[in-house]
């Protein structure tokens, strides 16, 4: 079984997503997109998998989005993906692909949705935020 996690290391929420998924017993092939980005193909297959469109998958914070002008309604999907293949920070991360799924995780619990081995025990984020209790429920 193949997981993969496109991450940025830089991330807190891509590393705390990242360290659930190996608590739960499984090593993921880790992509640092922002140093390998995915192809055209790749990418709307992607967005495809997960769903959300081109506009959800654009990250503004700490991107060119602003100066960009990628708020205004006029750009299609097309166009947004010919923007995050030429920014590739403007693509949000982590996104996570499993055999039950492929998923924006964002919180870092949204990985929870479709690992395998969901029930991880008690997982607590960098910012100590108890994500799950230790019989495996909710926090």
């Amino acid at each position: 079984m193949t997981i993969t996690i496109y991450h940025n290391p830089d991330c807190g929420t891509s590393r705390n997503t990242l360290a659930m998924i190996r608590q739960s017993g499984e090593e993921p092939v880790v992509i640092e997109y922002l140093k390998t980005p995915p192809d055209r193909a790749r990418l709307v297959a992607l967005i495809e998998a997960m769903g959300i469109g081109a506009r959800g998958l654009l990250r503004e914070k700490g991107t060119p989005y602003a100066e960009l002008g990628l708020g205004d309604a006029k750009w299609t999907d097309e166009k947004l993906v010919d923007f995050m293949l030429a920014h590739p920070i403007l693509i949000n991360r982590p996104i996570v692909e499993t055999p039950k799924g492929t998923r924006l995780c964002r919180p870092s619990e949204k990985v929870l949705e479709i690992l395998p081995n969901p029930h991880i025990g008690s997982f607590v984020k960098e910012d100590g935020e108890v994500v799950v209790t230790a019989n495996g429920s909710g926090a």
